[in-house]
């Protein structure tokens, strides 16, 4: 399959990777074309090797003839990221957010807005999940601890979602695809604003001290946990009155003995071990930009909007809103769940 990436971060390096590696043709967008580069060197449990990879700055060619356009780019890109596709996405294309958070949606109304008549047959779905834990070790270096298991998957309007989790299917022969109702379905089984946002939040004292510390080891310990588990809880309640079914994949099952995600943590881990410490501040890091910044709001305004209970997600927003200066409150009205087409 013709599969283009985009973007040049954690994600987009360890797909570039795997993707080629798994024998497919592999297109690759970044900003500022190869840097340079003409392989990525992997570390994982295979011991290291180097793959074949040239990025490109022509987005009209990285996009020409793609079945299949991978966006592993933060949620903060996608809207420009959309805008940019847009006047070179052709008909019958499938793009995909890894992971969404909505992402879809967002993209789908901002290529509409960049191009109004966008070509027929054109898709743009979302992922719950990245389907790696992996973190970059040097500019051309990536290092795969664990691979995903499963992915959840729903697009933008509800529509060809069986179409397009056979495409993903294809391109990820290992990976169990469960096809959702629809985008939010799929955005409300990301995990990553109810594992994050305590880890962040309930250590912000020490994170901002700026000493060594792993929020996944020494900063998730029992009471954390307990926390986590309850605001996931609130995750839970709003997915089941918005009438989503199951499986609603609590975070328990990441800690547990249940089928999440990532379902053989380190399984990936290379023989020598990556430095699991990671500097985190309270601007720009994922943990915060992404998963409290968007995902926890995400789950704030439907708690708002459907009148659920949501006193933990609440707080924390209101917490993340005096450490950033600004109310985190106000997000951008979010469609209808029962009308969320936008195609």
């Amino acid at each position: 399959m013709l599969i283009t990436i985009i973007g040049g971060g954690n994600g987009a390096f360890a797909a570039v990777a795997d993707l080629t590696e798994a024998s497919h043709e592999v297109r690759w967008w970044r900003r500022g074309g190869d840097h340079g580069l003409h392989a990525i060197t992997v570390q994982d449990y295979a011991g290291t090797r180097q793959v074949p990879a040239r990025a490109t700055d022509d987005l009209g060619a990285a996009l020409a003839g793609a079945q299949l356009i991978l966006v592993p780019l933060p949620a903060t890109a996608q809207e420009d990221v959309a805008r940019a596709l847009a006047p070179h996405l052709a008909a019958g294309q499938t793009v995909v957010a890894m992971p969404g958070s909505l992402g879809s949606v967002v993209m789908a109304k901002a290529a509409r807005a960049a191009r109004p008549q966008l070509p027929a047959g054109l898709r743009f779905a979302e992922t719950g999940s990245l389907p790696w834990i992996t973190r970059k070790a040097a500019e051309d270096t990536i290092t795969i601890t664990t691979r995903g298991t499963l992915m959840t998957l729903g697009t933008s309007d509800g529509e060809a979602t069986d179409e397009v989790a056979d495409l993903l299917r294809e391109a990820f022969p290992g990976v169990t695809i469960d096809a959702r109702r629809d985008a939010l379905d799929a955005a409300l089984t990301n995990g990553n604003p109810v594992l994050h946002t305590p880890l962040v939040l309930m250590n912000a004292g020490v994170i901002a001290a700026g000493g060594p510390f792993e929020p996944h080891g020494e900063g998730t310990q029992g009471p954390i946990r307990a926390v986590q588990d309850a605001l996931d809880a609130e995750r839970i309640a709003i997915r089941e009155t918005l009438g989503y079914a199951a499986p609603h994949y609590p975070l328990a099952d990441f800690y547990g003995p249940g089928v999440w995600f990532y379902d053989r943590l380190g399984q990936d881990l290379p023989q020598v071990a990556p430095q699991p410490h990671e500097r985190i501040d309270f601007v720009s890091h994922r943990y915060v930009a992404e998963d409290i910044v968007i995902g926890l709001a995400l789950l704030v305004s439907l708690a708002h909007d459907y009148g659920i209970e949501a006193p933990l997600a609440r707080g924390f927003l209101a917490q993340a809103s005096a450490i950033l200066g600004r109310d985190l409150r106000d997000v951008p009205d979010l469609p209808p769940v029962s009308s969320l087409a936008v195609m």
